[in-house]
Formats: structure tokens, sequence, C-alpha cells
């Protein structure tokens, strides 16, 4: 018997949360199809410096297994963003479910 969704009764954004999901959810995609277009959304919202990181971690990943390693610097990197830029943490909530959405 599947479990019923899960709606909570609070709108409360959990920095650590937010970072860790979209973490491993933007790793995910830095090798899918979905690349071009978190990298274009995320020089948009966050920066050429968080575009230029993603790069990075795809050529990273394409030649060896790093999924781990790169999941966590980007854990920090996005809890460092919200900490300078609290307004964001929504904005990553969205970009981080639609990233999702896109990888197979």
């Amino acid at each position: 018997m599947p479990f019923p969704a899960y709606h909570p009764a609070m709108d409360v954004i959990h920095p650590q949360r937010v970072a860790w999901d979209s973490a491993r959810v933007f790793v995910a995609a830095s090798t899918a199809d979905a690349y071009w277009w978190l990298s274009e959304m995320i020089g948009n919202y966050l920066g050429v410096m968080y575009r230029l990181k993603l790069a990075e971690t795809r050529m990273h990943l394409l030649t060896e297994d790093a999924t781990n390693a790169e999941s966590g610097m980007w854990r920090v990197r996005l809890q460092d963003v919200m900490a300078e830029r609290p307004e964001l943490r929504q904005v990553l909530m969205d970009l981080t479910r639609e990233t999702a959405a896109r990888l197979p």
C-alpha cells in the first residue's frame, strides 16, 4: 500500500535541506541532457561563476566517478549562496523541482 502524498502544514524552508536536495539534482543533471537547460538557468539566477562551476562538475564527472564529492561541494556552495541571498531559497527549490522533472 503506497504512502499518502506528503503535504506539509507550513511552508517552512530549511536551507540545509534545500542545499542538499539541489546539490544532488544538479550533479545528476550535469551529465544528462538537462545540463544545457540547467546551465542557462544557473547562469541567470546565480551568476556566471556558478555556471562555470557546473561546467567543471560536468567535466569532472565525465572523466571519473566523483558524484559524492561533487554533491558535497555543491551543497556547500548552495548553502553559502542562500546565506548571502536568502531570496534565492524559493528559486533554488523551484529550479531543483524543474530540473528533477527533466531527468530521465
